[in-house]
């Protein structure tokens, strides 16, 4: 899912190689050169192999390869030692939310890991973030409330300030201090570029050089269609399709104009970097003499897509597909989307922003059932992906070089599935409750909220929970056909009933036809509630 939908890119455009991208950070600078070439090197008993039809099942278990199929299938890059890179996970920026939908009247439940944090907005509008737990009795303070920029707990109405020191404590005797030990653990956080980004160490100040900036986002006349979606499966998978091109004419096949399965064929890859941090290159169709794409792998989570090309009259242009993925634990992740560009289709600008939202989210589910599975496997196996996997060169080698990398850093994380090396979690997969109360229907509404009902139920197999509650466009425009569903649907129902009680035939016809055109507009409301909140389903599965 490299590039499933691009609202911003005219398809009368010419497109040429770009010019190599900066880095995303400036630490980051002196380890992504450009086309510079650093080969990694992995353990001296992985040799080059491959697989044979007939042998599949047996070699994929030895990792024993024929060499004639040495052009088709991707092996180890290098012979030697394994290399590991020095790398904390908590030493990292980990993208939270879009700033535009943190909401400004109820605090927000979120996880790094297995780490649970909430994000609220202080009485003057400052991001706040603290450990998502109460120091008194451990209650999760993202289900508490804002009461004068204040964080309280609900359990006991105990209240923070926004550097986590505890201002209230109702059960106090009179004239006795509040301990000093009563403060909440909190975290650093940033806004950048429209992304709300938390630092997750206890150990060290933040490193403002590792915070992501991307160049293409703040060049003159930019502009985005971010989204935000969480996700059942695991974010090393998720990555994993992010930077799979290859599937994108099968997978989702007409889905847009992009998306042809008659499209599907051989691809061309080119490693020009390989760091600590990450890897990039460039890609494009094997028939084609130049590689069009750029991509862009940087540590933890940040994996760009980008393209330059040059419009009928000469000027060029520059458009991103920007994926922050961040893990929020075993078997979840959250994604944030954003394609840009700074020249936009004039087609696109009479369509409305919850249409792109709702086809990204069609999109996610088109590939949702088989990498919810791909995550099933990997749990249940218990072994790398080179022996579990069948990668090709013409598709599958930036999956290829994202395992490799996990390699090397994945000793300094929670739980990783690598090439060679696999590292399970040793924390179990915290199991997660609706809200409670009589109220937790209409919360649903709250981007802070779950909720209890059928389109409301807090699951991730369920739309409005996975994108509707997260985006406080969607919300209102779901809110909004819902007011007018019911508006239309009153009306319809009075102007029927005058239409039984008038005489005139005039009369009669009028009503019947106001009628008509009321139901249609509560058919047209109805539609739109759906392709926001309901689940894609492939037109070929029994159901």
């Amino acid at each position: 899912m490299a590039l499933p939908f691009h609202p911003f890119i005219s398809r009368t455009t010419s497109i040429t190689k770009p010019l190599p991208f900066t880095p995303i950070s400036s630490s980051s600078s002196k380890l992504l050169k450009p086309y510079s070439i650093r080969p990694v090197t992995l353990q001296s008993s992985l040799k080059q192999q491959h697989i044979k039809c007939h042998a599949a099942a047996t070699d994929l278990q030895t990792g024993v390869v024929e060499d004639e199929d040495q052009t088709v299938l991707v092996g180890s890059s290098s012979d030697g030692e394994k290399v590991v890179a020095d790398y904390d996970w908590t030493e990292e920026w980990y993208p939270l939310y879009l700033t535009r939908d943190v909401p400004d009247d109820a605090p927000l439940g979120l996880t790094v890991f297995d780490k649970q944090i909430v994000l609220y907005k202080d009485g003057d509008g400052l991001l706040r973030c603290f450990q998502d737990r109460c120091p008194h009795r451990l209650a999760k303070l993202s289900e508490g409330q804002l009461i004068d920029g204040r964080l309280e707990c609900l359990y006991h109405g105990w209240q923070f300030e926004g550097e986590g020191k505890c201002v209230k404590i109702p059960q106090l005797p009179e004239n006795a201090s509040i301990p000093r030990s009563a403060c909440a653990k909190t975290y650093e956080v940033r806004e950048s570029q429209g992304v709300v980004w938390v630092w997750m160490s206890q150990k060290n100040p933040p490193n403002v050089d590792k915070l992501p900036w991307f160049e293409n986002f703040a060049r003159p006349g930019f502009q985005d269609t971010s989204t935000i979606h969480e996700l059942p499966y695991d974010h090393s998978i998720l990555l994993e399709n992010l930077m799979d091109p290859a599937h994108i004419p099968i997978s989702h096949d007409r889905t847009d104009w992009t998306a042809k399965r008659e499209d599907a064929q051989a691809l061309r890859f080119e490693v020009t970097e390989r760091t600590d941090r990450g890897f990039a290159g460039w890609w494009g169709k094997d028939k084609d003499p130049s590689l069009l794409n750029f991509l862009r792998f940087e540590a933890p989570c940040v994996l760009q897509n980008n393209r330059e090309f040059l419009d009928e009259n000469g000027v060029k242009q520059y458009f991103s597909g920007l994926f922050l993925c961040r893990p929020t634990g075993q078997g979840k992740s959250m994604l944030i989307v954003r394609f840009g560009g700074t020249r936009r289709p004039y087609v696109s600008k009479w369509i409305p922003e919850w249409y792109f939202h709702q086809n990204a989210s069609k999109v996610f589910e088109q590939d949702m059932g088989f990498l919810s599975s791909q995550n099933e496997i990997l749990m249940k196996e218990k072994v790398p992906t080179k022996n579990l996997y069948l990668n090709l060169k013409s598709s599958d080698t930036w999956v290829a070089e994202y395992r490799k990398w996990m390699d090397k850093v994945g000793h300094g994380m929670p739980y990783h599935f690598g090439y060679n090396t696999i590292h399970l979690s040793e924390v179990p997969a915290v199991v997660e409750h609706a809200p409670a109360g009589l109220v937790a229907a209409h919360s649903a509404s709250s981007p802070a909220k779950g909720g209890i009902g059928t389109m409301h139920a807090p699951n991730l197999a369920n739309r409005y929970f996975r994108h509707v509650i997260h985006c406080k466009k969607c919300s209102n425009v779901v809110k909004d056909f819902e007011t007018w569903k019911n508006a239309l649907s009153a009306i319809a129902a009075v102007v029927t009933t005058l239409a039984i009680l008038a005489s005139g035939k005039q009369w009669k016809s009028l009503f019947l036809v106001s009628a008509g055109l009321c139901l249609a507009g509560v058919y047209a409301c109805s539609t739109a509630i759906a392709m926001n909140t309901t689940n894609f389903i492939r037109t070929h599965r029994r159901i």
